[in-house]
Order: C-alpha cells, then structure tokens, then sequence
C-alpha cells in the first residue's frame, strides 16, 4: 500500500510517502511545503495546493493520511492547520483518492508503542523502522512519514477486518 502522509500546516507542511504493509515500511519521498508567514493567504493556500497536487501526481499514493487536528488555545494556529488540511483533503477528492485522519495519539502509538512519545522518539523510531541513514528532518517531515507508516500498517489491518465483516454480514 502507498500512503502519502501529511502533516497539515500553512507556514511548514510536512508531507511522507511510504510503501508498506504490517510491519514493513519502505520511504518512497520525504519534504516540507514551505511558504512565508507574510505573504497573502489565499497566495499561501495556492501554493500549497499547487506542490500537493504535484506530490499526489508524481507518487501515486493510494491513499492519503492527515494528521487530525489538535484543538488548543492558539485560536490562530488551530484555524491555518485547518486551512492547510483543507486543502489536503481537496486535493485528494479531486484525484478519487480515499483520505483518513489519524491522531497524534494514534501515530505516536503505531510507530513508538506509546501515545505519549515525545518528537524525538518518534523521529527516532521514524528513522530505524524506515532503515535511514540520517533522521529525517524538519520534525514536520519526520511526522508525515510516522503518520503514512501509522496508516500503512493499522489502514491494512482494519480494511483486513472491515472486508471479513462484511462477508460475514453476506
């Protein structure tokens, strides 16, 4: 299964593509969208969209898994995450591609085996499930790629039992 992960963000978007399957992962591509905090926001989104698109056309994920977003009290960051994911998510409609959310919790679980992970360790664990020689990096990066594994291994297993379930229904 090919997953392109993202990681939502309107200044830094991380974005991963990984093959894999339970317990296997492979890197397909690792980058950062970047765009500048001063610039008009709509000329922002465009970009992202843009290099999205690109991604999307270029990897051929089957798939696309987005960071959900974490609601706190930066009223500010909350809403350009959401902007960025928007776009995330539009992106993938256009192309017919399934899109899931996971959690931070979620992702930290799959790749560390605990939901309280810091970055650190999930950078860490990012770079030896992935066999990399250097970490990836922004954490933006690191955090795409532990969101394509989360769903490249927990996706096959669920699609695995929902397809069992529905031929027991049958």
């Amino acid at each position: 299964m090919r997953v392109l992960g993202v990681d939502p963000g309107l200044t830094r978007c991380g974005l991963g593509v990984v093959d894999g399957r339970p317990g296997r992962a492979t890197m397909v591509a690792v980058g950062v969208v970047r765009t500048p905090g001063d610039a008009d926001p709509g000329q922002r989104l465009l970009y992202l969209e843009s290099e999205l698109g690109t991604w999307l056309d270029r990897f051929a994920p089957e798939v696309v898994a987005i960071e959900r977003v974490f609601a706190d009290v930066n009223v500010q960051s909350v809403m350009t995450t959401a902007h960025a994911t928007a776009v995330a998510l539009l992106c993938a409609a256009r192309r017919g591609l399934p899109v899931v959310f996971h959690t931070p919790t979620e992702v930290k679980a799959a790749v560390t085996g605990s939901g309280r992970a810091d970055k650190a360790q999930v950078t860490q664990m990012v770079t030896r499930i992935l066999g990399l020689e250097v970490a990836p990096k922004p954490a933006d990066a690191a955090d795409a790629l532990a969101l394509a594994i989360c769903h490249a291994w927990r996706g096959a297993q669920e699609s695995r039992l929902a397809a069992l379930a529905e031929g027991t229904r049958r």
